[in-house]
């Protein structure tokens, strides 16, 4: 387990604590801890086993049972995190809710009794959080590493040198996902795990590829299912810390000597984990078949730990991921830097017009990210460019965002042009229409792709109707730019089919 004085880097936020949501497929965590000195000091951990993994029905949808497990965890951590900020918690969710068709159902009221959002992220940045945990709790030398993480729904590969993760990748297999399917009469038969490994080996077959065994030094296992290993191979007297082949192969066979999981007897085997632990053995199993591993070194590390590293000592670091991500993926689609530039330099000079107060760094990055990826589309079509612009946002693992960001950023280009009643927004978002009126001002006047005169005209908000926006032109810069003033008439009337309005004065 992570020891109470995991040393941090120096931190980059104004708090002394800070805590970490850890919304898996099988169990709900929260890690709290205080911030002393550069170093993070856990002050307590909560887990709750929720199961949500075994609540997907036949067409992906979470059944209110699981969403009301969820629910109730929820409500309790919320109540221990009553007090805190919104820069002191982060919360995520991983293969369920990935795959959960109905999943805003869930984490509209999940949110609400949290008391903080929510972000569900893509497999590829579960695993950069999980090795980023694992990395910070060893020491920092050039050693390349294996990281494996077997959750509920999903396992995580990550290949890695010292701090720095190298290639990550998340396959659809886990404990919960494999025991439902191979071992859902509570049965454990030499069948069951010969069909579970091939069917395993199956999914993960591409590892073998890119894991070769002469690109790593140590392997390292890290959560659930690896600690649930350890912990009954120590309480038989293995050796502490790590799993072997031989040790894997002693657990097989008592589950097949104990035949069932109401039989199953075996010390340092919580009950909770008797139902999921012929899947995730079966699983481990065919990593260490596939991979050619001898020895998997258990690590005190995992996401909830990465998660506390990209806030404390790493939020620069993470930020510049993600303005690395965007431009890379501008580039792959051939989006134009210096007009992606040039259009977001224009949106943030016309919402600090309308923002109240200071402009939040955050909310300016965002429109800045939006504004450089809003022509990824054209590389597929021009006509729909901002519909295969959103689509690409929506279906991306774009390192260092979460799926529910990627999804607001794909609304933002989505609406960027054309028709606003095509969005499937909330217009009651103020934030969301003020970053999407800002976001279609500076795309049209931009238009010539080349700086706008900014110089008479302003943007202001009503302050006693907060629904209508007057932009004002001097009568000189409509006469020096006709263009630009049609297609500023022309965004007003867009504005007109929705409960917002947009007066050009």
């Amino acid at each position: 387990m992570l020891t109470p004085m995991t040393e941090f880097s120096k931190p980059s936020i104004k708090t002394n604590r800070l805590a970490a949501v850890d919304l898996g497929s099988n169990s709900f965590r929260l890690e709290i801890g205080r911030i002393e000195h550069g170093q993070f000091y856990r002050t307590e951990y909560l887990k709750e086993t929720v199961r949500q993994g075994n609540g997907l029905d036949e067409n992906r949808n979470l059944t209110f049972a699981a969403m009301q497990r969820g629910w109730d965890c929820l409500a309790r951590f919320g109540e221990r995190l009553a007090g805190f900020t919104e820069d002191e918690v982060r919360a995520v969710a991983t293969q369920t809710l990935r795959e959960a068709r109905n999943r805003e159902d869930f984490l509209g009221p999940g949110m609400q009794k949290l008391g903080f959002p929510i972000d569900v992220i893509a497999g590829r940045e579960e695993a950069r959080l999980i090795y980023q945990g694992v990395a910070q709790a060893l020491p920092d030398t050039p050693e390349r590493r294996l990281v494996i993480d077997i959750g509920g729904r999903s396992t995580e590969i990550i290949l890695g040198q010292g701090r720095v993760s190298k290639h990550m990748e998340s396959y659809r297999v886990g404990s919960v996902a494999w025991s439902m399917r191979y071992f859902s009469d509570n049965q454990f038969s030499k069948r069951a795990f010969q069909m579970a490994e091939i069917a395993a080996k199956a999914v993960l077959d591409e590892a073998f590829t890119l894991y070769p065994r002469n690109q790593w030094d140590v392997a390292y296992g890290s959560a659930g299912t690896v600690n649930a290993v350890v912990d009954v191979l120590v309480a038989a007297g293995w050796p502490a810390g790590s799993v072997s082949l031989e040790g894997l192969d002693w657990l097989q066979d008592k589950l097949l000597a104990a035949q069932t999981i109401d039989r199953l007897k075996l010390p340092g085997m919580r009950d909770d984990r008797k139902p999921i632990i012929g899947g995730g053995l079966s699983v481990l199993r065919a990593l260490f078949d596939l991979l050619g591993i001898k020895q998997l070194v258990q690590a005190s590390g995992g996401l909830r730990h990465g998660l506390l590293q990209d806030m404390l000592g790493n939020g620069q670091q993470h930020t510049d991921l993600r303005d690395h991500s965007v431009a890379r993926l501008a580039a792959k689609f051939g989006a134009e830097p210096a007009h992606g530039l040039r259009v977001g330099q224009t949106a943030n000079h016309l919402f600090k017009q309308i923002a109240s107060g200071a402009v939040d760094e955050r909310i300016s990055r965002k429109l800045t990210w939006a504004a450089q990826l809003h022509e990824i589309g054209g590389h597929i079509s021009h006509n729909e460019s901002h519909k295969h612009g959103a689509y690409i946002l929506d279906n991306a693992d774009v390192m260092g965002f979460a799926v529910t960001e990627l999804h607001k950023l794909s609304l933002l280009v989505l609406g960027h042009r054309g028709k606003l009643r095509k969005l499937e927004a909330n217009f009651d978002d103020d934030m969301f229409i003020q970053q999407l009126l800002v976001l279609r001002l500076a795309v049209a006047l931009c238009h010539a792709r080349r700086d706008p005169h900014l110089q008479g005209i302003s943007l202001c908000q009503d302050p006693k109707n907060r629904r209508s926006f007057t932009l004002k032109c001097a009568p000189e810069w409509v006469k020096a730019y006709p263009q630009s003033a049609y297609l500023l008439n022309e965004e007003s009337l867009a504005w007109e089919k929705t409960p917002w309005s947009l007066v050009i004065l």
